[in-house]
């Protein structure tokens, strides 16, 4: 990647281009373009801007937004689950930038911010287990299925429409002290 590139977390300002960011990378044709989308999944909305201002305020949370040329083009959730353990989310690339490492050096921020502001030696994830290619994606950066899975909230339509009744989260999760 030969573009510059800046990280920085979120602001309240920023909301209208993530909502539209997360949702062109989450849901609808515009998610197809890449391979990461859940489009076949879930319809309806991935987040709403409400959820993503309360994200920004919750000082246990952090997003952090990455920039090429001054345009958005994706964005990690970090946050403080307890002591020691910290959660990544909404890990959203543009579809026509995908699979050029733009989330691989995401994660790394990601892990990076972990460690420094909230003092975690291990972080987690959840995924919908029925996305075998970004499950594996993730064993390939270090992260390890946990065994656990927490149920999907089919009936909170803030999170999705689900196409398919059966999904489910799996669990993963990494050591932040191991370094790559």
């Amino acid at each position: 990647m030969t573009e510059m590139l800046s990280i920085r977390p979120a602001a309240q300002a920023d909301i209208p281009l993530l909502h539209a960011l997360v949702e062109s990378a989450y849901r609808g044709d515009s998610a197809r373009r890449g391979w990461t989308h859940e489009a076949d999944l879930l319809g309806g909305q991935r987040t709403d801007p409400d959820t993503l201002a309360a994200l920004i305020a919750d000082p246990r949370q952090c997003l952090l937004l990455a920039f090429s040329g001054g345009e958005p083009v994706g964005c990690v959730q970090v946050s403080k689950v307890t002591e020691g353990i910290a959660y990544l989310g909404m890990l959203a690339v543009d579809p026509a930038r995908q699979a050029g490492g733009l989330g691989r050096t995401l994660i790394a921020a990601a892990e990076d911010h972990a460690r420094r502001a909230f003092g975690a030696g291990t972080m987690e994830m959840t995924v919908i287990r029925q996305r075998g290619e970004l499950i594996a994606y993730y064993q390939r950066r270090g992260y390890a299925l946990t065994g656990e899975e927490r149920p999907f909230p089919l009936a909170d339509a803030r999170f999705g429409l689900p196409i398919n009744p059966d999904l489910a989260f799996v669990v993963l999760a990494r050591s932040l002290s191991a370094e790559g």
